[in-house]
């Protein structure tokens, strides 16, 4: 394990790193004899060819099944191509943590997360140039998920689709999206399964307030909400990503769950370079170089192989028996995209904060 120098910009930054700190997993790929004070220097000089250099990779947790496959084919190919070593220190999360840790100090290369939302808040810091999505294929967008309904053993509620999820007897668990970006799309797949499904706003409103009043609690994160449903035995179905129930049914410990097909969500997952950081660490064309990579059909297998949906054309194809074909898949753009999404639904006094208060009335 290696030590990071991290500079904070507040106090508050120093307890958002320790607390991320508490999850973070440090692994390096590549070698594992990099000397400790190669990492992050401040000097803006590249790494001469044939010297070691490092990258860092910030993501999201459930990510590093697939990227512990990625980095060493990556790595072996940079070798090379460069006559050079890359090691990787790898840094995983919740988004959310990982995007405030970004901005107060950890010093990411490339930055892997579950929403663009989430790399947009790291622009707004000025670490990452503005027009980042257009700098790779797919709008940067690497691979995709969808909702699912994760349900008790033996489906007992009988649970078929989002409309029963607002049955009397049903108790959801979901994430508060105030504080998770994974319970954000949650309740986007709750109103556009409306909306998209030629319903209209009065209509989403009324059925995701519905759904909100069976939700017994509002965990602030995607893995407390799992916790909640798996370890605390609370509620009948969970919504969760469709890449998440794959890899638990895939280690083993998953419940059954059902892929929404008539109308769902595209989760689409971004990644990005951290200009500020690479440009300081003298790692840009490595960097890019890696997260050019990313969308290589060598990488979409391993995104594909931990249950994420690749957006590699071919690829998709390989494994379009693990993945159910959704017959109307929105995205956040069909919403009116994130900026428009987080005014109307998730800002103080919005709407998500309109129906909380129904339910709370009710």
């Amino acid at each position: 394990m290696r030590r990071f120098r991290f500079r904070l910009r507040s106090v508050k930054g120093f307890f958002s790193l320790f607390l991320v700190g508490l999850g973070l997993c440090f692994a390096l790929a590549g070698c594992n004899t990099a000397p400790a004070d190669t990492a992050s220097s401040g000097d803006a000089a590249s790494p001469a060819q044939g010297e070691t250099v490092n990258l860092t990779l910030v993501s999201y947790a459930v990510t590093q099944a697939a990227y512990e496959q990625i980095i060493p084919k990556f790595a072996q190919k940079w070798q090379a191509d460069h006559n050079q070593e890359v090691v990787f220190d790898q840094s995983y999360g919740g988004s959310g943590s990982q995007t405030r840790a970004v901005i107060d100090g950890l010093e990411a290369d490339v930055v892997a997360l579950a929403l663009a939302l989430d790399t947009k808040k790291i622009e707004d810091a000025g670490l990452i140039e503005t027009g980042w999505e257009k700098e790779l294929p797919n709008d940067s967008i690497v691979h995709k998920s969808v909702a699912v309904l994760v349900t008790r053993e033996g489906n007992p509620k009988g649970i078929q689709g989002w409309q029963d999820l607002a049955q009397d007897d049903v108790q959801v668990v979901t994430a508060n999206p105030k504080t998770s970006g994974g319970a954000r799309w949650n309740f986007m797949a709750l109103w556009g399964s409306v909306t998209e499904n030629g319903g209209d706003d009065v209509q989403a409103e009324a059925f995701t307030t519905q759904v909100f009043e069976n939700v017994p609690v509002l965990p602030k994160d995607a893995r407390e909400a799992t916790d909640v449903f798996f370890k605390q035995g609370q509620g009948d179905v969970l919504i969760n990503y469709e890449n998440e129930a794959i890899l638990a049914k895939q280690k083993g410990e998953g419940l059954p769950f059902m892929v929404p097909t008539d109308v769902n969500i595209s989760i689409d997952n971004p990644v990005a370079v951290v200009d500020a950081n690479v440009d300081k660490h003298g790692t840009r064309e490595v960097a890019e170089a890696f997260v050019a990579f990313l969308f290589t059909p060598e990488a979409q297998e391993e995104f594909a192989k931990v249950g994420f949906r690749p957006v590699d054309e071919t690829i998709a194809q390989q494994f379009a028996d693990q993945y159910p074909k959704v017959n109307k898949l929105f995205t956040v753009q069909d919403m009116g995209g994130w900026d428009e999404v987080q005014t109307r639904f998730f800002d103080d006094g919005a709407k998500f904060d309109e129906i909380l208060a129904k339910v709370g009335a009710a």
